[in-house]
């Protein structure tokens, strides 16, 4: 990216078997700047020596000599400025330039017209590619073209017409600067994704370590506090009731990082469904945002002791809109499973990640819907099921369908269409 710092040291924490963490510094643009720091010294010199070899036919070799003394001085005083990408500012970068290309535009002051006819080298010569190549380096393929092009006009007014091989090099520092920025913005690219993937694998080191050091420990002291409790009832009954619930939504979250906790009044922020939460575990800032989400993070809030969740057990991407109101259909699932099938009623959510759709799909062992009552209620206002959960599939491309023996539970299955499927089913709509 133009103006990224091009050394960018990517900390990745890496835990041995004792001791802190060890930190792993990568960086694959600092050789492009080492580089470039002894390309600028050699061709100053190669440009010096060209002038002293000839001298004697300059017309004005005193205007060459203060040039040069200039470039001499310029180029070892801004070595440390091209050691890295902090250190290369604009405004170097703006005067570096400046300097190649008054010395390509002084050429015709300090030499003869015969010899800049005859295809003599301006003064700076093939130093300018360097003031080029860092501006490349720097802000990538963009600003290489910048530079070039200014380089290529001043070339031209310097020689007066575009001869073959004025041209020639001209094409020839326009193609290999803009090439070489060009892969300096891949390898950033590249740099990124591999510092994101190392310090994925290390949080899922530390999670697999965290798990096991939980599960010999606290999950089993939770279970254990469950059982114990469910035999002695009365209020250690309700402590393990609760031991339970947290059981489960810790287990969740050292088996898969997902955002958990118990769905219980009150209970906000990350436990609540229908709220993005982000890896870190803060609520999402941009909940529009069209990027997609895990809906797994949004129903294991849902799992408690009485409501299992099965998932496929990787995440499944949805649009964060439709996820959102997935979730929200699901909440009200259960809340018609607590209120008509009692707080005891056990529930179970099933996500079915395919190829064309999400489907979640809700059951529960209560008694049951008797016939003609969803269509009796809807006729009395209570818009549970037409609106809440059939009406936010409606409004998604999708469709809710709902199944119920009477004494055998009920089973509300919500079909949800990926992205490419709702924007054609919202289209068709309008």
């Amino acid at each position: 990216m133009v103006g990224e710092m091009a050394v960018r040291e990517k900390a990745v924490a890496v835990r041995g078997k004792a001791g802190p963490p060890k930190v792993m510094r990568m960086s694959v643009e600092q050789p492009l700047w080492r580089a470039l720091t002894g390309y600028r010294i050699l061709t100053m010199l190669y440009a010096i020596g060209l002038f002293a070899n000839s001298y004697e036919g300059f017309a004005r070799p005193w205007v060459a000599v203060a040039y040069f003394c200039v470039l001499f001085v310029w180029t070892l005083a801004t070595l440390p400025k091209v050691a890295s990408a902090a250190n290369c500012t604009k405004r170097f970068l703006t005067a570096d330039l400046t300097i190649a290309l008054a010395g390509i535009l002084l050429t015709p002051v300090a030499d003869t017209h015969e010899r800049i006819a005859s295809g003599a080298a301006t003064m700076p010569s093939i130093w300018t590619a360097g003031s080029v190549l860092a501006f490349a380096i720097k802000g990538g393929w963009r600003w290489a073209a910048f530079a070039s092009t200014l380089v290529a006009v001043a070339n031209l007014v310097e020689r007066g017409s575009p001869a073959r091989d004025t041209v020639h090099n001209v094409v020839l520092v326009w193609v290999a600067s803009i090439a070489i920025g060009y892969v300096v913005e891949v390898a950033r690219a590249s740099e990124r994704t591999l510092a994101r993937a190392l310090e994925i694998e290390a949080a899922t080191r530390e999670r697999e370590r965290l798990a096991r050091d939980i599960h010999d420990s606290v999950l089993q002291v939770l279970a254990m506090v469950q059982r114990r409790g469910a035999v002695l009832g009365g209020e250690a009954g309700e402590l393990g009731r609760m031991a339970g619930e947290q059981e489960i939504a810790l287990r969740a979250l050292v088996s898969g990082g997902l955002a958990s906790g118990p769905r219980t009044p009150g209970h906000v922020g990350a436990g609540v469904p229908g709220t993005l939460v982000d890896p870190a575990g803060e609520p999402d800032s941009d909940p529009d945002s069209p990027d997609p989400v895990d809906l797994r993070t949004l129903l294991v809030p849902y799992a408690t002791s009485t409501v299992t969740l099965s998932d496929p057990g990787a995440p499944v991407p949805l649009a964060r809109a439709a996820a959102k109101e997935l979730a929200a259909a699901v909440g009200a699932a259960l809340d018609n499973v607590r209120k008509h099938a009692g707080e005891g009623a056990r529930a179970w959510i099933l996500v079915e990640d395919e190829p064309d759709s999400v489907v979640v799909t809700v059951r529960d062992d209560g008694p049951g819907i008797p016939e003609g009552r969803l269509a009796q209620a809807e006729g009395e206002g209570r818009l549970g099921v037409a609106q809440s959960i059939r009406g936010r599939l409606r409004d998604l491309g999708g469709g809710a369908e709902l199944i119920s023996v009477p004494g055998q539970g009920t089973e509300v299955e919500l079909t949800v269409p990926k992205a490419g499927q709702t924007a054609r089913g919202k289209a068709e709509k309008r």
